[in-house]
């Protein structure tokens, strides 16, 4: 079986609604699809880098699937704390060692959430309708303690509010009458993510073409100290607000680093007394304290005092356990 790119998602803001559509959880993991000839398994990802090593609890198909081929479409995902956790997947994801693996097992359990199946029984089921796939996966996928069948929502709304309060990433959305396009990626599928925001100090500034490419953010302690939390791009300013930052961070250029520790990644940025403030949107907290996926949404200046992590809902921040 030769390995395929997945159908994608696009991002989108509205949730769809009405009868064609159902919701399911976005469960922040490792896309990944499984190959079953009948005889062997292996697991390849979205850019098509082998993965089988990676995951042996996975790599028998016949423990989960009553089919004699198949190719199943899921995420694979790994918890923190009940929830799951990019991070954590990522650490077992990375693995590049055989050695390291069954240490990887006991250490980081994964679970394999499937949504999908594309090949049954030597026959490609793409071109079937997804109510027609789904009913197909249910009879197909014997679900066990690390493959689950990911189950549908008929109010998306609900469910991305549920997906909100419990610090998840987002949902999908997707139209039961969609065909399955390899390599393709339309609205028939869409991903709703749960953003957050904050508002930040800017640190420092670094510039491409003469404009403002990237903010240095951070945020006060209880002892006043500033710390970085990560670099975010421009989002959606646009170029005349990008020249007004460069403008205004030339009135406010400083020879010292205002962070409490030096920023990784900061060769070229100018650093900048604490004077403004930046709008950000973010995904989630990392583990080493910094924000995922931060787009900047407004430049201003406001009061860089009042931008503190006692501000942050301590159900987005880390440190907060």
């Amino acid at each position: 079986m030769e390995p395929i790119v997945p159908f994608e998602p696009v991002a989108a803001e509205d949730i769809p609604t009405g009868p064609r559509w159902v919701a399911q959880i976005k469960w922040d993991g490792v896309r990944m699809l499984v190959y079953f000839d009948g005889a062997s398994t292996r697991l390849v990802n979205r850019r098509l880098h082998e993965r089988t090593m990676q995951y042996p609890e996975l790599a028998d198909a016949r423990r989960y699937l009553r089919a004699k081929s198949a190719i199943l479409d899921g995420e694979i995902v790994a918890f923190d704390g009940g929830k799951p956790s990019f991070h954590e997947v990522m650490r077992r994801d990375g693995i590049r060692s055989a050695r390291a693996v069954s240490a990887a097992v006991r250490e980081i359990p994964v679970a394999y959430m499937v949504f999908d199946i594309l090949y049954l029984d030597g026959e490609w089921v793409t071109g079937h309708s997804l109510e027609e796939r789904q009913r197909l996966l249910g009879r197909t996928l014997e679900p066990c303690d690390n493959v689950r069948l990911v189950e549908n929502a008929a109010d998306g709304a609900r469910l991305f509010e549920v997906m909100r309060a419990h610090g998840m990433e987002g949902i999908v959305v997707k139209d039961l009458a969609s065909t399955y396009a390899i390599g393709g990626k339309d609205g028939r599928w869409r991903k709703i993510k749960v953003r957050r925001d904050l508002t930040a100090v800017v640190g420092g500034v670094t510039y491409d073409g003469g404009l403002v490419n990237a903010l240095l953010l951070g945020l006060y302690d209880r002892q006043g100290r500033l710390h970085y939390i990560g670099h975010a791009g421009s989002g959606r300013l646009t170029v005349r607000d990008r020249a007004g930052i460069a403008a205004a961070a030339e009135l406010i250029r400083s020879p010292d680093c205002p962070f409490a520790a030096k920023p990784p990644r900061s060769a070229g940025a100018v650093w900048l007394r604490p004077l403004l403030t930046a709008k950000v949107r973010y995904l989630e907290w990392t583990p080493g304290r910094t924000l995922r996926h931060p787009v900047i949404e407004a430049v201003g200046t406001g009061q860089a005092e009042a931008c503190t992590f006692d501000r942050i809902d301590d159900a987005a921040d880390p440190a907060a356990d």
